[in-house]
């Protein structure tokens, strides 16, 4: 236990947030560089060094928690970079991305805040990176055995970083035109600057790993092309679906799909467009869709110099505590206010579209809503409560359906679906085609980006075990596990 009293003596700090005056002038990330190290030792010592760390189970990937907290404690950063390593690929993504369902489940959440692990983890990485402490790691010998995998967010690199280590060649490939997936065209630059991509690729390019970018399976190369040139593929394309809101005046234009909105902005960043062909510049902007997308299309559209910003959502606003549906250590549904949400704006609740209006030109105007209530286990609108908002663009953030089918892939590899539309899997992630695997939202629906990770590192052991006949790569997590998901 790094501090026996810590957690008596030493109260929950997090962060400093740049003054949102400043930080909407530009894209950097909105925390104060350095702001942590100042005081992550005292807040590792929280760290209870539990009997039972029900922290391990709240994350998908077992964190090492409490070892890596008493490290930070001891300010032994290479020591503490090690044991976050052995769990996760990437803590830099996940340290500034993942909502934290392992502070939910922390023990000493029971009656106090819980300990900051999010911010622990980020300060290790970072401090690792600083140090040079983050090195490649090539394999001492080759397999003889190739891997394609289909897709660069974080379930593929995962997957990809984890069988080259293993001595396999894999080549990763992208339809975009960067590296990275929704980590490079969807989160906005203000929550992780995409640096920290960039130099992930690097050390994997260094350990062997190759990739092909405008590359897109189904169309630039088939399937059966594939499965001839490796011995393997692992399909990690995501689930990139947006789902839809066939309601009149959907066709108007300035209606777009938040991942038709969101990375225009960070090829801006990229230095591929001075203006974004979509912007909020001027205009008064509605979001549809309450979670974190709906939240990341806030921020960016006050970036962009919004006239105004509203976010609807369907579901009533979720309370302050949690409720008896909820205990600890679920991850709890809870009313949070992001970074984006303290810019400015307006969140509403219970309401639900009706329609759209446009003007003479086609160009969407207005948004009219309804409130809604539960009546027997079902939304149903409450007469008299419609209303109009002014929007010259809208934004649609209501997460996603599945895998995209139009370009072929699922087709041509012959793959089987689940019942919820997902690329069926077994226990060791391989799909009824021999040879193909799935990991990542392709496989398990629209989910956390420590799932992504978990899953990439658990298929990369159940490809190895295919290559091979044995395999001493970790299994975080098997497919029928959705015990933690939230």
């Amino acid at each position: 236990m790094a501090d026996p009293k810590g957690f008596l003596t030493t109260t929950r700090e997090t962060a400093c947030s740049r003054p949102v005056a400043d930080r909407l002038k530009d894209w950097n990330e909105v925390y104060v560089p350095g702001s942590l190290l100042p005081i992550i030792s005292k807040q590792a010592g929280r760290c209870m060094d539990c009997g039972i760390p029900f922290c391990h189970n709240g994350c998908p990937l077992g964190n090492l928690i409490p070892e890596w907290n008493d490290y930070a404690y001891r300010e032994d950063w290479a020591a503490a970079s090690e044991r976050l390593h052995a769990t996760n690929n990437f803590p830099e993504f996940t340290g500034r991305l993942c909502p934290a369902p392992c502070e939910s489940a922390c023990v000493l959440g029971i009656n106090q805040p819980a300990v900051t692990i999010k911010n622990v983890e980020v300060s290790i990485i970072d401090k690792a990176w600083d140090n040079g402490d983050v090195t490649p790691q090539a394999p001492e010998r080759l397999s003889g055995k190739t891997v394609a995998v289909i897709g660069s967010g974080p379930a593929g690199l995962a997957a990809a970083q984890q069988l080259t280590r293993a001595g396999h060649t894999v080549v990763v490939y992208e339809r975009a035109d960067r590296i990275g997936g929704l980590l490079r065209y969807g989160i906005p630059e203000f929550k992780m600057e995409k640096v920290h991509i960039n130099r992930r690729i690097e050390q994997m390019r260094a350990e062997g790993t190759k990739f092909r970018t405008g590359i897109e399976v189904g169309r630039d190369i088939t399937a059966t092309d594939l499965r001839k040139r490796f011995d393997a593929v692992v399909v990690a394309a995501g689930a990139t679906v947006s789902r839809d809101l066939p309601v009149p005046g959907r066709e108007l234009k300035g209606i777009h799909f938040a991942m038709e909105y969101l990375p225009l902005a960070n090829k801006v960043q990229e230095g591929d467009f001075l203006a974004p062909p979509i912007t909020a510049e001027g205009k008064h902007v509605v979001v549809i869709g309450g979670g974190d997308t709906g939240a990341d299309c806030v921020g960016t559209a006050h970036r962009q110099g919004a006239a105004s910003v509203t976010q609807l959502e369907i579901m009533p606003k979720p309370g302050e505590d949690r409720n008896a549906n909820q205990p600890w250590p679920t991850f709890p549904m809870l009313y949070k206010v992001t970074s984006a949400h303290e810019e400015g704006g307006e969140r509403v609740y219970s309401v639900s579209t009706t329609h759209f209006e446009g003007d003479e030109d086609g160009n969407v105007q207005a948004l009219h809503l309804v409130e809604v209530e539960f009546v027997d286990g079902k939304l149903v609108q409450k007469p008299g409560t419609e209303r109009v908002l002014p929007a010259q663009l809208v934004t649609l953030a209501m997460g996603f359906t599945g895998t995209d089918q139009a370009n072929g892939l699922v087709q041509q590899f012959g793959v089987e679906l689940d019942a919820r539309g997902n690329i069926d899997r077994d226990a060791s992630y391989a799909t009824n085609v021999d040879g193909v695997f799935v990991a990542g939202d392709a496989g398990r629906g629209q989910s956390l980006i420590v799932w992504a990770i978990a899953e990439g590192r658990s298929a990369a052991r159940g490809v190895d075990r295919f290559l091979t006949g044995s395999s001493a790569l970790p299994y975080p997590v098997k497919p029928t596990d959705r015990s933690l998901t939230v």
